[in-house]
Order: structure tokens, then C-alpha cells, then sequence
């Protein structure tokens, strides 16, 4: 007797993205998994908190700009992104926040229903690695949705 296989759904496509050009050789995966499944695609950025890091050596009210300046900036760049390379895609939606990376990714995993994360990883090695450590490898190991790491070195 043959089982018969669940389909898989894969509604909502997580895309966490930097904003770099690494993110511009990741988008044709994530809009080629969009297309087959005819999937919503969740663009999302976080913003380093910078509040964390300067508060002992830059005054407060700097600090509060230079955060500003930054989301500012990367809603530029993600407008950009969705200007140049989503016209054919109908299918998506754009956040931006501050935070930790990997804490705010596995946040919207679990607030938007995710399906499935594309992201992309920086490659770091050695002490790089150890000191900051990897936001695809927390996310893999902490996701509750499947995640698809791609390196975008090896293109």
C-alpha cells in the first residue's frame, strides 16, 4: 500500500536580510520559492540597537540620533531593494526593527506564522566567528520554522 505524502505549504517565506549585495544574490531563491508556492514574502531588516553598545562613551541624546540616522538608512536601502528587484512580486511585505538579529528573526518567526526562512550567512571563521558569533547559526538552532542558509560567496 502506498502512503501518500503530506503537501508541504510554504505560505510565508521569511527574508532577513542586511541590505548589502549578499541580499541581492539570496533574492532570486527567495522569489523562485515565492513563485512555487505561491508564498508571501516577509522582508525584513533589524537595525543593531545602538543604545547598548554606547551609552558609557557617547552622550544618551547622540546615541538616540545616531539610532534614527540608522533606521532611516535602512528603510532607504530596503525601499531601494523593493524598487530595483521585487517589481514582478506582488507578494511582499517590508519590516524594519531594532534589536538584537537573531533574537528579532526568531520573534517573527513565531509572531507572523512563518513557514520557512531563506538567509544568507557571512562566512565568518575563527576568532571573528567566536566573537561575534552567527546569526543564521542561532536562528538555525532556534527556529521553529525550516531555514535555508545560502552562502553568497560561493557564486
Amino acid at each position: 500500500m502506498k502512503e501518500v505524502e503530506a503537501m508541504i505549504e510554504i505560505k510565508k517565506i521569511l527574508f532577513p536580510l542586511d541590505l548589502t549585495e549578499n541580499s541581492s544574490k539570496i533574492l532570486p531563491y527567495v522569489l523562485s520559492m515565492s513563485e512555487k508556492y505561491d508564498s508571501m514574502i516577509y522582508l525584513f531588516h533589524v537595525v543593531q540597537d545602538l543604545n547598548r553598545w554606547g551609552k558609557l562613551y557617547v552622550p544618551h541624546p547622540s546615541m538616540d540620533i545616531f539610532q534614527k540616522e540608522a533606521n532611516e538608512a535602512a528603510k532607504k536601502a530596503m525601499d531601494k531593494i523593493c524598487e530595483n528587484k521585487l517589481q514582478g512580486c506582488p507578494n511582499f511585505q517590508k519590516k524594519i526593527v531594532s534589536g538584537d538579529p537573531a533574537t528579532e528573526i526568531l520573534k517573527i518567526i513565531d509572531s507572523e506564522g512563518i513557514d520557512m526562512v531563506i538567509m544568507g550567512t557571512h562566512g565568518r571563521k575563527g576568532l571573528e566567528h567566536t566573537i561575534f558569533g552567527s546569526v543564521a547559526e542561532n536562528v538555525v538552532r532556534k527556529s521553529s520554522a525550516p531555514v535555508l542558509i545560502i552562502n553568497p560567496y560561493k557564486f
